[in-house]
């Protein structure tokens, strides 16, 4: 079965898709619908049928889901909480995807069980978002044959522990990991927000590799588990003890850095990826961390996690081998070089 190349694609964004890029993607998930007063919300819809309908003339077998939630995206666990809540959220979900001839829905609570963004949370989540998950299946089912039903999963054990793993999976066409930001956002400590592997200069262990066994481990299926991968970086400020910058503490969390349209112009060709070759871009070395499996940028002072086309080629062997449904990721805008979607594409059909 081909593997999937799925991509989050902002509403705003929707009319700016190249050509190209349609005919490498499988799947755009377009970010974000939102929740209220327990029903799905989508305020860019109208001004987007336009660019669906483009979208569907260029690749008549695309799959358009609507995203809903996001990071710090309430109201999830409210309407959870009872069967007339999950109903109505369900319900206006497959409403909206009728009303747009949409594929499907994709659910981003981030996260079930947990405050952190500022949502509402209770003990109860692990079993409501189950049934919720249920209720979406069910509801769409009765629309319509054929409607997608997905997740996006944060790509750590914290999710597995907190969502009940093999039940929902009965119900989800594939679970996205969130396979980024597993580093930076919390820490002040450099490291890789989307490595690989654990390399054993990076304080954090979460990883691609971890994420996947211990969600395979939960009973989530190889052929249900697509890889996310980030079109941005990360970075700290005011880095601390010299040398080539990894595993040292700054003075700033790992905070949102430049995304890869930008950052090819600190990369230039060390891009194009010669793992023994660290050439130097301005003020900014190209750093490859083998065991790790992905890049970095350090100038002395400032400390970039990012991903390339080499760290890329990486993770896309790795989903092959594993036989994993493919990758995602996270944002088309970020990545205004046009590269990489192709680029992915052509590795997973090799």
């Amino acid at each position: 079965m081909r593997k999937k190349v799925i991509g989050y694609v902002g509403t705003r964004d929707l009319s700016t898709v190249r050509e190209q890029d349609i005919l490498s993607l499988d799947v755009i998930n377009i970010a974000f619908a939102g929740l209220r007063e327990g029903r799905v919300v989508w305020p860019g819809g109208e001004e987007s049928r336009e660019a669906l309908q483009r979208i569907r003339r260029i690749h008549p077998g695309i799959r358009l889901v609507l995203s809903v939630g996001g990071w710090g995206a309430d109201g999830f666990s409210q309407a959870a909480a009872t069967q007339a809540g999950r109903e109505r959220l369900a319900v206006s979900a497959a409403e909206l995807a009728d009303e747009y001839g949409l594929d499907g829905i994709d659910i981003d609570w981030e996260y079930p069980g947990t405050s952190l963004a500022g949502i509402a949370a209770c003990r109860d989540d692990k079993q409501n978002f189950t049934l919720l998950l249920q209720q979406l299946r069910e509801t769409l089912d009765a629309a319509g044959p054929g409607r997608m039903l997905t997740i996006a999963a944060g790509g750590d054990t914290y999710f597995t522990l907190q969502t009940d793993i093999p039940e929902i999976c009965r119900f989800l066409d594939y679970v996205m990991l969130m396979t980024y930001d597993l580093q930076g956002g919390f820490q002040t400590v450099t490291g890789h927000h989307a490595a690989l592997y654990h390399g054993r200069t990076n304080l954090i262990d979460a990883c691609v590799d971890k994420a996947v066994r211990v969600f395979g481990e939960a009973g989530l299926p190889a052929e249900k588990m697509v890889v996310g991968v980030p079109f941005y970086s990360r970075q700290w400020d005011r880095v601390k003890g010299g040398g080539d910058g990894l595993g040292q503490e700054a003075e700033t969390i790992g905070h949102y850095g430049p995304d890869y349209g930008s950052l090819v112009d600190y990369i230039g060709s060390a891009d194009r990826g010669n793992p023994e070759s660290h050439a130097q871009h301005g003020a900014y070395r190209r750093y490859w961390d083998a065991e790790a499996g992905v890049p970095y940028l350090f100038d002395g002072s400032t400390f970039i996690s990012y991903e390339d086309q080499q760290s890329l080629a990486g993770k896309v062997a790795y989903i092959r081998e594993r036989g994993l449904a493919g990758i995602m990721f996270w944002e088309y805008r970020s990545d205004s070089t046009g590269t990489l979607i192709p680029f992915i594409r052509e590795e997973l059909d090799k």
